[in-house]
């Protein structure tokens, strides 16, 4: 019987392949797309999620981060990560990355999805195969999810993420996230000639409509867009639980707030290491407690971003708010890192 069978071949799943390869389990991933395989992402790492790569033995190529910097008209505030830098990669880039060093490890990569699936004291059946526990790693809309009853509604604003990227010369080697009336804009340098542009909105209309809320940043996107327009959301996901027996939630599946803040795929990198930590102690009930410890910076920073973004006249003092304030907005980033 397989030791850990995982829903999902994208960061999430793999890097939660790895660590129970390098804890001496057999672990298999279920994927129905042929890899790298990319998606509408910010494609920004946190220190955090950095280290988490390097101890797993996976260093794709990037552009190295500073910081974080806020802009919205006048107004500017950034401030440094602390104990490390972040990394600007592309989602193909650590996805290929990812499977390589899972391959190494002897981890198997089966096409297919999970489409059903069932439980029993010892272990669990989905896809046609057998193993001791299923993780859930298939991304926001989780099927896996679905199929256990875990959605919770959502609440708040249905809120969108676009992406695309221009092959220019990053101007800067922070994460710039731009400020308009309708949404934000989300930069990240991810090679020495291509920057990622993120468009976080929850109005109706394309990207290139969006974008022109941003009109200092579209001067500086003097080229062509070399990647097409690609998607994600609604946003926010509520869930009931990330343990449910023998199946366990992590990545996207296991809940969202946004992508405002900008550390999902280093919490995911660092809830997969927590999970299979407590798969290795025997106490997979432990992981709900652990996830909730790792992702709480995020969801109430996040949340409360999101909160006062509702109220128009409260949107519009957050940037010179952050400005007049260095410390407080260097010990948000602190916190997000």
């Amino acid at each position: 019987m397989i030791d850990v069978l995982v829903a999902g071949g994208g960061p999430a799943g793999l890097a939660t392949a790895i660590h129970a390869a390098r804890a001496g389990m057999e672990a298999v991933v279920v994927e129905p797309r042929p890899g790298p395989v990319d998606k509408a992402c910010g494609e920004g790492l946190m220190p955090s999620g950095v280290a988490v790569l390097r101890s797993m033995g996976v260093e794709p190529a990037g552009r190295p981060l500073r910081g974080i910097r806020y802009l919205d008209g006048p107004h500017r505030a950034q401030a440094d990560f602390t104990g490390g830098t972040g990394l600007g990669v592309r989602r193909t880039e650590l996805h290929a990355a990812l499977a390589r060093r899972a391959a190494e490890l002897g981890v198997r990569t089966v096409p297919g999805r999970v489409t059903s699936l069932r439980q029993w004291d010892g272990g669990v059946e989905a896809a046609g195969m057998r193993a001791r526990w299923l993780v859930a790693a298939d991304g926001l809309h989780s099927p896996v999810r679905a199929l256990l009853g875990l959605d919770l509604p959502g609440g708040g604003p249905r809120r969108y993420g676009l992406r695309r990227h221009y092959a220019v010369a990053p101007w800067t080697d922070y994460v710039e996230v731009h400020w308009a009336a309708g949404g934000e804009a989300y930069v990240t340098p991810v090679g020495e000639d291509l920057v990622g542009v993120v468009v976080l909105t929850s109005r109706r209309g394309g990207y290139a409509e969006r974008l022109r809320e941003f009109p200092a940043l579209l001067a500086r996107l003097d080229r062509p867009a070399t990647t097409p327009v690609r998607g994600a959301g609604p946003m926010r996901r509520r869930v009931r639980s990330r343990v449910a027996g023998r199946v366990l939630l992590v990545g996207d599946a296991a809940g969202y707030t946004d992508a405002l803040t900008g550390e999902g795929i280093s919490l995911a990198l660092l809830s997969a290491r927590a999970l299979v930590d407590c798969l290795r102690a025997g106490d997979p009930r432990a992981y709900e407690g652990a996830w909730a410890r790792l992702s709480r910076r995020h969801r109430v920073l996040t949340g409360a971003l999101l909160a006062v973004r509702r109220h128009r006249a409260a949107a519009r003092l957050i940037v010179p708010a952050a400005q007049r304030m260095p410390a407080l907005f260097g010990a948000a980033v602190h916190a997000l890192a």
